[in-house]
């Protein structure tokens, strides 16, 4: 497998990451003392990728990784609109409603997940890279976990307070912010040793 194939399957797997929060997210997990969207388990791993790719071809290409990825949320939401508003034929009508249900976002919360995601992936990759200007090519886990750890933080605190907040709940909303951040950091740290084998299998 030649350079071009190994960053399309990067690519591809990222994509893949980003589409499945957007269409899965909405299902919130509990397990003991914890709740969570079940898009917690792949948001980071797009971080991770970010970090990947900028270590080996720079910024601008992980800028690439994100424009792509925005293009496609995009044309998801309008094609998930549409979808919605086609008439269903008279077999589908018992399934009609529970489509909806499932596929129905507000257009609120489809602006905040696009707009936490362009900002904090970008941040994310801006961060790396800064680190990586001041402290050379070692470190790499420094790197990765400080730059996800902050866009992480941004991506949450952004989408929280755009699809949530309202006047007098943003003691609410804090509420949330701090236990999804924290879950993400401890699934950036768990992917620190992936980051090394990404960075490593790119290069080879």
């Amino acid at each position: 497998m030649d350079k071009t194939q190994k960053l399309d399957l990067l690519l591809a797997a990222y994509i893949a990451c980003i589409v499945a929060a957007e269409l899965l997210g909405s299902k919130i997990f509990q397990f003991s003392f914890i709740k969570a969207s079940v898009g917690i388990f792949v948001l980071p791993i797009t971080f991770t990728i970010n970090d990947i790719v900028t270590e080996v071809y720079g910024k601008a290409r992980a800028k690439s990784f994100i424009r792509s990825s925005l293009f496609i949320l995009i044309g998801l939401a309008l094609y998930n609109l549409l979808a919605l508003i086609l008439p269903p034929a008279k077999r589908f009508l018992e399934s009609n409603d529970a489509y909806n249900l499932i596929f129905a976002k507000s257009l609120r919360i489809t602006l905040a997940s696009l707009t936490a995601f362009f900002l904090s992936e970008r941040l994310d990759v801006y961060v790396f890279s800064k680190i990586r200007e001041k402290l050379g090519t070692k470190n790499l886990w420094l790197r990765n976990n400080l730059s996800n750890f902050i866009g992480q933080l941004f991506d949450t605190t952004t989408f929280m307070l755009l699809a949530f907040f309202t006047p007098g709940n943003f003691s609410f909303v804090l509420s949330l912010i701090w236990p999804y951040w924290l879950l993400k950091c401890f699934m950036s740290v768990i992917e620190t040793p992936f980051t090394y084998l990404g960075v490593r299998w790119l290069k080879k």
